[in-house]
């Protein structure tokens, strides 16, 4: 027994690596500062861009968006992976603030790993790290502005500051005004709130000469008349959406026809044309003047359907048919027989372009559903385009939604982190020091700010203390300028949603890596084969 002692006993399986202790905590607060680091120098208005490229591939990304870069980026560290889950989140939650949320774990990782080489216990930095943020929740209710809907120039406003910083300045202007416009033609009302289905407003994309934004209160589909007889344009559209051929299809059932004679074969043709025409006809006598169909549409059915001046497009996406039926008012259905007045929609107008090779149904009354038009030259710049636009969009479907803005240029993280050192003075003990030291994290934001637009970080930090400490809570840093500013009546402004999710996401994240103090990673047969 004796000599058996001291003898290791084996629990975990070979394929399982087991980091202990002090070594796991460390392993997370690396990965935490090292994606924080990675995406610190895209936040702002002059961040830089990242130029994302995949292996074995021609596709190149330009972007400065932190949910992008992170998506592209390949993560293996089970640290890494959660802090990239929190930029994913706040992306699908609030469409902005993904850059924040990412450096915001990474410097609260940082202050925790200099506690703890102070020996101050990790569950001591989460229970602060825990009073911080719920202070600081509190605190930004009492930061946040009331908005109403009908505030389009705040909107916009909104809008602007979402997409300042990307790569489509010259346009920004119009492109906020058609998304401030998109998302109040589809918001709803119920009750005492307002409510956007953000499924209601398609982005829709096309190489062009020019980079515009349009909006069109309608849909867009890409593809134009099959048939030269078709109208190009049409005023006071009646729409069908039909989800099924336009043609005679094949019997199910195996079967002959024993032609004789010319006279027979002459018969059966005509039966059949009879039967095409019968199809359009019956499009002409609902008045019917455009058809949308999922399916193929038959070459006679196509005269037939012209020379009744009707427009139709075979072969539409589905998901396209169901957008215009939505946008108009309409409803699809398997065959012409079923089309009555209920089913059939309505707009102003339809447009082909030949050069875009699209077709605009336009000027639907009391539209369900928009189509946001951008056009760039370059597909990177479209791109890029569509992204600023993405986040925009859900901005301002946040900001309407809530009824809550708060303000930018690193405004609210300076007052944060004034008021909760305040705060930390008043609970004492060791929890003290953590409260301090999660405060001390919100300052990476208008450091970071300040280090991208080329001016002293120590300086311009000071210079937002002493302001915020003299009661101007809405002072931040004018990052063209380096001034420190109103950032309210500089018009930069955010949704209350977007910084509250990655105040609670980031710091929720950090208590959970700080309280790891083991990590049990288990392999494949490959990656064992590898010796990783």
């Amino acid at each position: 027994m004796a000599n058996n002692a001291n003898q290791p006993i084996v629990i975990l399986k070979d394929n399982v690596e087991h980091v202990p202790g002090h070594e796991a905590l460390r392993s997370n607060i690396m990965a935490a500062k090292v994606l924080g680091n990675t995406v610190r120098t895209t936040l702002g208005p002059r961040g830089m861009d990242k130029m994302l490229v995949a292996k074995g591939s021609d596709d190149i990304v330009i972007t400065n968006d932190g949910a992008t870069i992170l998506h592209e980026l390949a993560v293996e560290h089970p640290g890494a992976k959660l802090v990239v889950e929190v930029a994913e989140t706040q992306d699908d939650e609030c469409g902005d603030g993904t850059t924040t949320a990412v450096v915001l774990i990474g410097s609260l990782m940082e202050q925790a790993e200099k506690l703890i080489e102070t020996g101050v216990h990790p569950s001591i930095i989460a229970k602060g790290y825990n009073l911080g943020m719920e202070k600081a929740l509190e605190i930004l209710d009492t930061l946040a502005i009331e908005v109403k809907p009908e505030n389009k120039p705040m909107l916009i406003k909104m809008a602007k500051t979402a997409m300042t910083g990307k790569s489509i300045e010259n346009i920004m202007g119009d492109a906020a005004k058609v998304i401030v416009d998109a998302v109040l033609t589809v918001a709803e009302k119920e009750g005492d709130k307002t409510v956007v289905n953000e499924e209601d407003i398609l982005v829709k994309t096309k190489r062009a000469d020019t980079m515009s934004a349009e909006l069109v209160k309608g849909v867009v589909i890409d593809k134009i008349r099959p048939d030269s007889l078709m109208p190009k344009s049409i005023k006071g559209v009646r729409a069908a959406f039909l989800d099924g051929p336009l043609e005679i299809t094949k019997t199910q059932t195996k079967a002959k026809i024993k032609i004789t004679s010319a006279e027979m074969l002459n018969a059966f043709t005509e039966s059949e044309r009879a039967r095409l025409k019968e199809m359009a006809d019956k499009f002409a006598a609902e008045k019917v003047n455009l058809v949308l169909c999922t399916k193929g549409i038959a070459d006679p059915v196509q005269y037939y359907l012209g020379a009744h001046g009707i427009y139709a497009l075979e072969y539409v996406p589905e998901k396209d048919v169901k957008y215009a039926a939505k946008a108009t008012g309409g409803q699809m259905v398997n065959k012409p027989e079923d089309l009555d007045e209920n089913v059939i929609g309505t707009a102003g107008s339809l447009e082909m372009d030949e050069a875009l090779e699209m077709t605009f149904i336009n000027g639907c009354k009391n539209a369900k559903a928009v189509t946001i038009l951008l056009k760039g030259s370059a597909q990177h710049l479209v791109d890029e385009l569509e992204r600023a636009v993405e986040d925009a969009k859900r901005v301002v479907q946040d900001v309407v939604e809530d009824g809550y803005y708060t303000i930018g240029g690193a405004s609210v993280e300076t007052e944060l982190s004034l008021r909760i050192r305040e705060y930390a003075s008043k609970v004492g003990g060791r929890v003290q020091l953590a409260i301090e030291a999660y405060a001390k994290a919100f300052e990476i934001i208008p450091k970071t700010l300040a280090e991208n637009s080329g001016f002293d970080t120590v300086d311009k930090v000071i210079d937002l203390r002493q302001a915020h400490a003299t009661g101007k809570k809405y002072a931040g840093l004018d990052v063209f300028t380096g001034k420190v500013v109103d950032m309210q009546k500089a018009g930069v402004v955010e949704p209350k949603r977007v910084k509250r999710q990655a105040i609670q996401s980031s710091s929720e994240t950090a208590i959970i890596l700080i309280r790891v103090d083991d990590m049990m990673v288990s392999k494949n047969a490959e990656q064992m084969a590898r010796g990783h």
